[in-house]
This record gives C-alpha cells, structure tokens and sequence, in this order.
C-alpha cells in the first residue's frame, strides 16, 4: 500500500510539474500572438461559432465556450478524481495529514478575496469578481517547483499540492454558489437522474469505465442547459468513481492516470492559450492600477503570503498542525508565492464574473501580473532556502521505517515520492 501510495504520488507530480512547463509555454506563445500581426486570426478564431444540435435540441456556443464549459469539464472530472483519492488515502486522509494543508488554503482563500473587496468596495462593476485571487494553479506551480530539481523536499511538493486539492474544493463550492445563472428545473431534474444512476453504478462498484463515462456525458449536456455551470458536472460525476470495483481493478486510480496526460499536456496547454492573450499594445501603468487588475494581483501576491503564511503559523502555534519534515517557514512562505500562481483557476472564474470583453480583459491582466511577480518571486525564495545538494528525505507521514528511509532515498527511488510529517524523534531536514 505504501509503494503505490508513494508511486502514484510521484507519477502525479512528474505529470503535473511537466504539464506546468506546457501551460506556461502556452500562456507566452498567447501573448506573443495576440500582440502580433495574427491577433486578428486568433481573436476570430476563438470566437468562431460551432453548433451541434439534434432536432430541436442544440448546443451553439464560441470555440472558446467549448473550450472553457466542454474541455475544462474534463479536467474538473480529474480534480473531482484528485480530490476523493486525496481524502480516502492520501494528503487529506487523516486530520495529522490535513490540518496544515487545510489552515493554509482556508487563509489563502479568504485573505486574498478580502484584500479584493477592499479595492473594488467602490468599483461595483468589477467586485463581483471577488474570487478570483482566491484561485492556485497547481500546474504552473509545480512546474515552477520542478525547475528547483531533486533539492525541493517532496514533502513540500505534497503540501502545495495538498493546499492546492482544498482551494480546487472551494473554487469549486465558490462556481456552484455564486457563478451559475437562471436554473432551468427540468434540465436539473435530468441531470439529478443521472447523477443517481452514476451513484447507483459507483455503489454496485462496476468495473467499466465507459458507463461512469457515458452518464457523466449525459449529465454534463443536462447540467449545461440548466443554469449551473457544467463544469461542475465532471467534479459530481467523479465522486462517484469507486476506489476499487468488484472485478479487482482500483477503477478510480486507472481513470485519474489514464487523463492525467490528456489534461496536463493538451486540455491545460488549450485552455492556457485561449485565455491568456491579451492585448498590451498602448497600455500604461495607469491601467494595472485601476481597482479590478490591482485587486487581482494584490490579492494573490500580498493574500496568498499572508492568507497561507499567517494561517499556518497560528496553526502550528496552537498545536493543531505541524510542519512536515524538511519544511521550514522560509519554504512556506516560498510556497505561499507559487500558490499565488492563479492563472487557470482565476482565468476560469474570471470569465464566469464578467461577460465585457474589457473587465475580461482587466482580469487577464492582473492574473498575468500578479503570476508572473509570484512565480519569479517565489522561485529565487525557494531557491535561497535550498541547500546545495538534493535533499534527502528523512522518513514519512506513513510510518515506513526509519532506516529503510535512508537506504531507499536516493534521488529516483521510490521514497523520494514519499511525503513527510514531523514525527517524535526525527530530526528535520532544515
């Protein structure tokens, strides 16, 4: 149990921390477009119609709606996938494992969206996009981490990624709450059905995936046509994959390997250059200082640092966590900064708050900002707090033995895709 735990832990971040370097590629080759003489074509492209339509049933939306409601539904279905795994047997499995994760991503939600609201309390244009800070891009932060090499603790790549799989869950709770539209009840009855079938299913622990894959089809089309964005149909339907099905196979584990490539290296990559171009030919430092882009980017440098910073340390101070082995608080304040990383999450919800081209465009800027400033920052942080070599792990959250630790720590081996707690007894790498 623990190999596989500890493997599948490192495929994760390997996938995630490469499809990170994808996306930030995709986001600079968006840029560089939309700021050239194809800006044209590009703009034109993604605003192309495309209709599909059965009888007097369609579904007639822009190539980039279907990239933002069809493809990132995919993706949601992977973090719904991420997220039960994590809560049944991995980072957020016991209360050891969650409390840190959990203070820090509570802080880094609440501080940024709070420092947001305090620049735009005059601007109600712009504050209904409130959560937008409150986003972290797993992705672009791994691949930001993963430049540092074997140095960075795994144990720190566990966290960020733990802290990430809660803000994913309010993100999530956030779209659902505040970001859907007029319910349309039929559509919802249709997609409640459907969801019950895909309970139903999960319960009787089927060992196909095309049925789980099928209804989530169905009831992504329901969701759609109902009010509530459809994205949230792939985090429902995910829930209702069984860890292990009655024909043996961990069912949930092969669905989450089998899109985690499709995700990280073209869904995340699509989606990151259909959102990200933004057009900077005459702006001026006037225009990141109006209330919507500063927001933004103050909320994810300076929210992030003291949301996820202050939270931790309190909770460690009061003896409800602790810090994981390895892991000091120049690292955590380090890793506050990658979690300001927004950029997908914050793109996504900020097109959820606004329909004008120019508040769009407004979020695109101070996403982009305030990223590339956490990112660069974060990055020379870390990077500072490293030692000179790659660090060893010096044991684990899971309780293997400790000299084993030392034998299987290599850089490559297994442990090292293992992450650790602080435990009676053991030593800190820091």
């Amino acid at each position: 149990m623990i190999d596989r735990v500890g493997t599948a832990l490192k495929d994760f971040l390997k996938q995630e921390s490469a499809g990170g370097i994808f996306l930030i590629g995709s986001a600079v080759l968006a840029l560089i477009i939309a700021n050239s003489p194809l800006a044209d074509a590009y703009f034109g492209t993604l605003s192309t119609k495309l209709a599909v339509s059965y009888g007097s049933f369609a579904i007639d939306k822009s190539l980039l709606l279907w990239i933002n409601d069809g493809l990132m539904a995919i993706f949601f279905f992977l973090i719904g996938l991420e997220v039960k795994r994590e809560i049944i047997e991995g980072q957020l499995s016991t209360w050891n494992k969650a409390s840190l994760p959990l203070a820090a991503a509570i802080g880094g939600m609440a501080i940024p969206a709070l420092i947001f609201v305090a620049i735009n309390l005059d601007s109600p244009e712009s504050i209904n996009g409130w959560a937008i800070p409150a986003a972290t891009d797993i992705a672009f932060a791994l691949g930001i981490l993963s430049l540092l090499g074997p140095r960075v603790p795994v144990a720190m790549k566990a966290l960020l990624l733990a802290v990430a799989v809660i803000d994913d869950i309010g993100a999530i709770t956030i779209i659902a709450l505040f970001y859907s539209g007029t319910l349309d009840t039929q559509m919802l009855l249709g997609a409640a059905i459907t969801l019950g079938a895909l309970i139903m299913t999960g319960r009787l622990r089927i060992g196909s995936s095309l049925p789980y894959i099928v209804m989530t089809v169905i009831m992504w089309v329901f969701v759609l046509k109902s009010g509530v964005h459809a994205t949230l149909a792939g985090v429902a339907a995910a829930a209702t994959v069984p860890m292990l099905a009655r024909n043996g196979r961990r069912l949930l584990e092969e669905m989450e390997h089998g899109l985690h490539y499709w995700v990280a290296f073209l869904i995340i990559p699509i989606f990151g250059f259909a959102n990200a171009g933004v057009t900077l030919i005459g702006l001026s430092p006037a225009d990141l200082l109006a209330p919507l882009p500063l927001g933004i980017a103050l909320g994810l440098l300076i929210g992030k640092q003291i949301g996820i910073v202050g939270f931790a340390w309190v909770a460690v101070k009061a003896g409800l966590a602790q810090l994981p082995e390895g892991v000091g608080w120049r690292k955590i304040h380090g890793l506050s900064l990658l979690a300001a990383i927004g950029f997908t999450m914050s793109l996504f919800i900020g097109n959820l708050a606004f329909e004008d081209p120019a508040l769009i465009d407004a979020v695109k800027l101070g996403v982009l900002s305030g990223s590339l400033v956490a990112a660069l920052a974060g990055y020379f942080l870390i990077k500072s707090a490293l030692p000179d070599g790659p660090e060893v792990p010096m044991g684990d959250a899971i309780g293997d033995n400790f000299e084993q630790d030392r034998v299987d720590a290599a850089p490559g081996s297994a442990a090292t895709a293992r992450t650790g707690t602080a435990q009676p007894g053991r030593n800190p790498a820091e």
